[in-house]
């Protein structure tokens, strides 16, 4: 199943708020992350010290390209890889997404209304599962 049209319209409609601040969101969803789950603090041991630009910039790239996700597919398999290298879960993707969307509306304040909040909640997830049933597979295999 994919996203609905709603969503996607709301997330092309926000995406340039989004990614423009975009570097602020992302390092605000790691400080909530680990506040509220300090046990995912060991899953980033081993990360860049420019992660929260990274996780930014995918962030903006799969808003920009929600209707045309196979552009994001050698992204998304490089996600995946280093997800299962890592240790990440599918455990750990609720964390991750509740983090993000306070981050979210922390930082976007009053452009955050409900109906954005749950048309990001809805991508985050179905990117999530994506993520998630691909590494299933690479853990299956490894």
């Amino acid at each position: 199943m994919g996203l609905t049209k709603e969503t996607v319209e709301i997330v092309k409609a926000t995406a340039k708020p989004v990614a423009e601040n975009a570097e602020a969101i992302t390092t605000r969803m790691y400080e909530i992350l680990f506040e509220n789950h300090p046990e995912t603090r060991a899953l980033f041991n081993d990360a860049p010290s420019d992660q929260h630009k990274k996780l930014a910039a995918a962030v903006g790239a799969y808003a920009a390209n929600i209707e045309n996700l196979d552009v994001l597919g050698d992204a998304l398999e490089k996600m995946a890889q280093t997800h299962v290298r890592t240790g990440v879960k599918p455990e750990h993707y609720p964390m991750v997404g509740v983090s993000l969307l306070a981050a979210v509306k922390e930082v976007l304040g009053d452009a955050a209304t409900d109906e954005v909040l749950a048309a990001w909640k809805e991508a985050y997830f179905f990117l999530g599962d994506l993520l998630i049933a691909r590494e299933k597979e690479l853990y299956a295999a490894a």
